[in-house]
C-alpha cells in the first residue's frame, strides 16, 4: 500500500499530458494520408486515438474524486497502466501500417514517430517499472527489426543503434523511477526510525475511514518521560532508544498485520486492518494495546545504559464514515491525555463520557492560563499555632475562582499546572504575593511568626528559580526577615534528582530560606536522605492525625522522635479535635495546624485571628 503512495498523482498528471500530445499531433496523420496514402486508415486510427483519449480523460476525472480509498486508487492505477499500453500500441499499429507501404516518405514518418513515441513512453511511464520496459521494447523492437531486414550494412548499424537507444531510454526511465522511489520514501517515512511518518498515517487513516463496511482501531502512543532521557543522557541515547522502540512496534504490528507510524518526537500511531464486527475490533484493540505496552516496557540496553520505558496509549474505534480523520485522532488523543492524567503507563479507550470529562479539563486548563491576568488567584492563610509559646505563623494556600467555572479545587488546578508547566508562572505569582503580604504585616506591626509557602519541584528545578527568589527577597524584605520564609516541598518529589535538589536548596538556604518537608511519612523518605537534605522542619501528614489508631500513633511518635534526634522542628497538619491536640502536645510536636484552630482565612480574617488569639 505504501509503495505506490506517491505514484498516484504522478501517473495522474501523465494521463492528461499523453492525451494532449496525442490530440495535438494525431490530426497530422490525416494530412499525411491525404497527400501520400488513403485517408481511411488514418481516420480510423485517429478515431481509435480519440476513443482511447476519452477513456484516459475518464480516468483523469475519476482520480479527482477525493473520496477514493487506497484500494480504489490501486485499481485506478492498474486501469491506467492498461490505458497507457493501449495508447502506445496504437502508435505501433501506425508504424507497421506505414512501413508496409512502398512510398519511402511514409517510412521516414513512421520511423520518426516511433522513436518519438518511445521517448515519450520512457518519460511518462517511468513510475511503472514493468510497464515502461514492456512498452519501450514493444515500440523499439519493430523498429530494430525493420532496420535489420533491410539487409544492408547501414541497416544493421541502425538496428544496433536502435537497441542501444532502447537501453538508453530504459536507463533514463530507471533513474527517474529510482528518484521517484527515493522521493516517495522521504515523503512517507520517518528519517530516524524508518517507520511511516505522519503524512502516511493521515492518508492511511483517511483511507480506513472510507471503508463503509468495516471497522478499524487506531492507537496513539506517547512514551512517558522521554524528555528526561534526552535531558539527562543526551539526544544520542534518546535517538537510539526511539529506534529500538520503533523496532519493537514494527515487529509486533507486522505480526498483527497493523501499520505503525511515527508522528514526531516520542509519539507513535498504529492503524489496524479492517474488521467486519465492531466488538471483535474493540476486543482486539485492547488486546494489542496491552501486548504493545508490555513490549515497550521491557528493558532496553542502549550502550552502557540499562533503561526502562513506559507509555500512555489512547485507543479509538473507526466506524463512522461521516467523521474526518482529525476527529478520530482527537478521540485517541483525548484517551491518551486521560492516561497521562491518571499517572501514565496505561491504556484508555475513548468514549463520549471520557470526551466530556476531558473537554471540561481542557477548558479548565485553558482558563487557568488567564487566571493571573484576570486577578482570579487569591491567597488564604491557615494559622499554625505553637502551643507552648502561643506564637502564630501561617501556611499560604491558593484559591482560584473563575467567573465561568466558579471555585476550582487546588487538588485539580495545582497538579494541572504542574503537568502543563504553568506552575512556574503561578508559583512565582504566589511567592511574590506571599512575600509582599508578609512585608505588609511587618511594616504594620502585625505579629506573625513565619510564613510557609508551598513550592513545586518544577519551580525548584527551574533554572531561574534561585535568582528569582533572591530578587524578591532583596526587593521586599530586609535580610533579618529572610529566615522567616519557609518553603514547603513534598517528599514524594525528592527522588527526581537528589543532587540537584540539594544544590538548589543549599543556594536558597544561603539566602536565609528555611525548608519544611511536607506530607512526611507518605512518600519515599528514608533516614539516609533525611540526613542529606538540608531541611529544617518535618510536617506530619494529616492522614496520620485524623485517625489516631495504635499504628498511626506509633508512626507519629516515631516521626517526632526522629525529628528531635535530627534537630528538626515538627508541624502536625489536619488537627481537628482536642484529643488530637492533646496527643500531639504530650508527644512534643512543636506546631499544630488544622480546623481545630481555624480554616484557611483571607488576609483580613487572618489579621483579625491574630489580633484575637496572638500573644
Amino acid at each position: 500500500m505504501l509503495k505506490n503512495m506517491s505514484f498516484y498523482s504522478f501517473t495522474h498528471r501523465q494521463v492528461v499530458i499523453l492525451i494532449i500530445l496525442t490530440l495535438a499531433t494525431g490530426p497530422s496523420y490525416l494530412v499525411i494520408g491525404y497527400f501520400h496514402s488513403s485517408i481511411l486508415p488514418e481516420t480510423l486510427w485517429l478515431l481509435s486515438m480519440v476513443t482511447a483519449s476519452m477513456w484516459g480523460y475518464k480516468l483523469y476525472k475519476e482520480y479527482l474524486n477525493k473520496n477514493l480509498s487506497i484500494a480504489q486508487k490501486e485499481n485506478w492505477l492498474r486501469r491506467s497502466q492498461y490505458f497507457f499500453y493501449t495508447f502506445f500500441s496504437l502508435w505501433t499499429i501506425m508504424f507497421l501500417l506505414y512501413t508496409s507501404r512502398e512510398e519511402i516518405v511514409l517510412h521516414y514518418i513512421a520511423i520518426g514517430t516511433q522513436i518519438g513515441s518511445s521517448v515519450v513512453a520512457a518519460t511518462l511511464l517511468a513510475s511503472h517499472k514493468r510497464l515502461v520496459i514492456v512498452t519501450v521494447i514493444s515500440l523499439m523492437l519493430p523498429l530494430a527489426i525493420y532496420f535489420f531486414v533491410l539487409g544492408e550494412l547501414f541497416g544493421y548499424i541502425l538496428s544496433f543503434f536502435t537497441v542501444v537507444l532502447s537501453f538508453v531510454l530504459l536507463y533514463a526511465a530507471r533513474n527517474t523511477y529510482e528518484y521517484l522511489v527515493k522521493s516517495r520514501y522521504q515523503a512517507y517515512h520517518d528519517y530516524l526510525t524508518s517507520l511511516a511518518n505522519r503524512r502516511y498515517f493521515i492518508e492511511h487513516l483517511e483511507d480506513s475511514i472510507k471503508n463503509e463496511n468495516g471497522f478499524s482501531y487506531i492507537l496513539l502512543i506517547d512514551l512517558d518521560h522521554f524528555k528526561m532521557i534526552n535531558d539527562t543522557l543526551g539526544h544520542d541515547v534518546g535517538d537510539a532508544l526511539l529506534i529500538e522502540v520503533a523496532k519493537r512496534m514494527r515487529e509486533l504490528s507486522h505480526k498483527y498485520n497493523n501499520s505503525v507510524s511515527r508522528l514526531g518526537g516520542d509519539e507513535f500511531a498504529v492503524i489496524s486492518t479492517a474488521y467486519e464486527d465492531k466488538e471483535k475490533c474493540l476486543e482486539d484493540s485492547l488486546q494489542f494495546a496491552e501486548v504493545l505496552l508490555r513490549s515497550i516496557k521491557e528493558r532496553y540496553y542502549i550502550g552502557i545504559h540499562d533503561l526502562y520505558m513506559s507509555a500512555s496509549i489512547g485507543v479509538s474505534i473507526i466506524g463512522n464514515t461521516s467523521v474526518n480523520a482529525q476527529t478520530f485522532i482527537k478521540e485517541a488523543d483525548i484517551a491518551m491525555y486521560e492516561v497521562k492524567l491518571n499517572g501514565r503507563d496505561g491504556i484508555v479507550l475513548f468514549n463520549e463520557e471520557l470526551a466530556h470529562r476531558v473537554e471540561e479539563k481542557l477548558e479548565i486548563e485553558r482558563l487557568l492560563y488567564f487566571s493571573i491576568e484576570n486577578s482570579e488567584i487569591s491567597l488564604r492563610f491557615q494559622p499554625q499555632i505553637n502551643p507552648y509559646s502561643g506564637k502564630i505563623s501561617c501556611e499560604v494556600l491558593t484559591r482560584w475562582h473563575n467567573e465561568k467555572l466558579g471555585s476550582i479545587s487546588p487538588d485539580l488546578f495545582i497538579p494541572m499546572s504542574e503537568q502543563n508547566g504553568f506552575i512556574i508562572e503561578l508559583g512565582h505569582y504566589i511567592l511574590e504575593e506571599s512575600i509582599k503580604t508578609f512585608k505588609n504585616w511587618k511594616d504594620r506591626g502585625v505579629k506573625v511568626g513565619c510564613i510557609s509557602i508551598n513550592i513545586s519541584m518544577r519551580q525548584m528545578f527551574h533554572n531561574s528559580f534561585v535568582r528569582d527568589v533572591k530578587i524578591l527577597l532583596d526587593k521586599y524584605l530586609p535580610p533579618e526577615l529572610h529566615s522567616k520564609i519557609i518553603f514547603e516541598i513534598t517528599e514524594t518529589s525528592e527522588a527526581e534528582d537528589m543532587y540537584k535538589l540539594i544544590e538548589v536548596m543549599q543556594a536558597l538556604k544561603d539566602l536565609g530560606i528555611k525548608f519544611s518537608m511536607d506530607d512526611f511519612g507518605t512518600g519515599y523518605s528514608s533516614l539516609s536522605y533525611l540526613s542529606k537534605i538540608p531541611i529544617d522542619e518535618l510536617k506530619i501528614d494529616k492522614s496520620f492525625i485524623c485517625d489516631l489508631s495504635p499504628a498511626n500513633s506509633t508512626i507519629i511518635t516515631t516521626i517526632l522522635n526522629v525529628a528531635k534526634n535530627l534537630n528538626l522542628q515538627t508541624v502536625a497538619e489536619g488537627v481537628e479535635s482536642s484529643n488530637e491536640k492533646e496527643f500531639l502536645i504530650e508527644n512534643g510536636c512543636d506546631i499544630l495546624q488544622g480546623y481545630y484552630y481555624s480554616k484557611p482565612l483571607s488576609k483580613a480574617d487572618f489579621e483579625e485571628f491574630l489580633s484575637t488569639n496572638g500573644i
